[in-house]
């Protein structure tokens, strides 16, 4: 058993006093229990009104309403709930996000429809750019995509500990590329990519960008209308805490919605919904992005934390979690390293997002044990312990404990 820190106590406890965002946590189911909840960035807890909110929904709009709902409020929540991501996490004007289908689906749609675009205006575009470490579904679909339309697959060879900078990115496009798919936060290190850097440099190449905001939506300030971003997707059930499964969300900047054509033609993203006609005719705007029914029990979840979002500012939300992670990272200093345990993230925190991953030969076992006493991270290859601290509902005692958990399980696998 490790032997207890006073200091590390007292420090936690002080900056828990001293946290702007610390009544926030009472918001959110379990954050009151002993469980320590180390996997924010890939499932956030629930907020406790979300439990009213879905109640009421099955008995007054669901049961009330029936059918009636869509005229009534259904049929405009991907655009509503879209607007309000955009505006208070994407730096985004209205008009411009949408709730829609899967992370990977909406991937797929977006980059297709770019790739399309970029090679009908010049047939030499062929490549799609994108890292070697970026998240499984993006390298899948990109090489999928590349098979199906006769296009080519350049990767960026990256550093596990850190993720694709603005010098890979140089080197790695040219005349030929026609799109890079890049992860603002990398899942497996947490590396922050300079946004509005990378989308230059894309774009002095003559290729459009598209950004994976899975691991940073909700936690780490973006503006994407300012950067000149062309095209985002990300998921809605880290950070904005909409559930399991939630439905992602995808932006396209105003100035090329017009030109893209997605490839997945559903009703409704057509033009007149309700006409049932014999030829499909895409919608302007972002309808034309959607393709079925919208759904709806699965954008409800994550209103609650769009409000908690709207309350706290993502300012503060991005200052609590560069305070969370610098804090764990010297707690991994201290009573982790000794062990034999090395830091797979960036130490400066304007390159971090809101995980750190720790790295021993002993982590996937590790994982498990902790997960047999209610102290949950998770494991990614190789060697990596994963720690998502979630501003809103994490506090700096729970990651004190959390860290020490770690460090009594590494020792009992040793």
């Amino acid at each position: 058993m490790e032997v207890p820190h006073p200091s590390l106590e007292v420090e936690a406890a002080a900056l828990d006093a001293d946290d702007p965002l610390a009544a926030h946590r009472a918001a959110f189911v379990g954050a009151e229990t002993s469980l320590i909840y180390f996997d924010g960035n890939s499932l956030g807890r629930p907020p406790r009104a979300t439990a009213e909110r879905l109640a009421r929904f099955v008995t007054d709009e669901w049961g009330g309403r029936l059918i009636r709902g869509w005229d009534e409020a259904w049929m405009d929540l991907p655009f509503a709930i879209g607007d309000r991501i955009g505006a208070l996490a994407l730096g985004a004007a209205s008009g411009q996000t949408v709730i829609g289908d899967s992370t990977t689906v909406l991937l797929y749609k977006l980059l297709r429809a770019a790739l399309d675009a970029q090679s009908a205006a010049d047939p030499e575009r062929v490549e799609i750019v994108v890292g070697r470490d970026d998240f499984p579904t993006d390298r899948y679909l990109v090489e999928g995509i590349a098979a199906e339309r006769g296009a080519r697959v350049v990767w960026v060879e990256v550093d596990t500990s850190r993720g694709v900078d603005a010098d890979l990115l140089r080197a790695a496009v040219g005349p030929r590329t026609a799109v890079v798919l890049l992860s603002h936060v990398s899942y497996r290190s947490g590396y922050l990519a300079d946004g509005p850097a990378l989308t230059r440099i894309a774009h002095e190449a003559g290729a459009l960008v598209l950004w994976d905001l899975c691991h940073s939506a909700g936690s780490v300030p973006m503006d994407l209308d300012a950067w000149g971003v062309d095209l985002a997707v990300g998921c809605t059930y880290k950070y904005l805490n909409g559930g399991p499964g939630s439905p992602a969300f995808a932006y396209v900047a105003a100035r090329h919605q017009h030109r893209l054509t997605q490839p997945v033609q559903g009703w409704m993203g057509a033009a007149d919904v309700f006409s049932m006609g014999p030829q499909y005719r895409p919608a302007d705007g972002m309808r034309r992005f959607l393709s079925g029914t919208p759904p709806v029990l699965g954008m409800l979840a994550m209103q609650d934390t769009l409000d908690l979002l709207d309350e706290a500012g993502i300012d503060a939300i991005r200052r609590k979690s560069i305070a969370l992670t610098d804090f764990a990272v010297r707690v991994a200093d201290g009573i982790l390293s000794p062990l034999g345990v090395s830091l797979a993230s960036p130490r400066d925190p304007a390159e971090r997002g809101g995980h750190i991953t720790l790295s021993h030969p002993a982590m996937r076992a590790v994982t498990a044990r902790l997960w047999r006493g209610d102290v949950i991270p998770d494991y990614r290859d190789p060697h990596g312990l994963r720690i998502g601290l979630s501003p809103l509902s994490t506090s700096f005692t729970e990651t004190l404990a959390g860290m020490r958990a770690v460090a009594d399980a590494l020792r009992a696998e040793a």
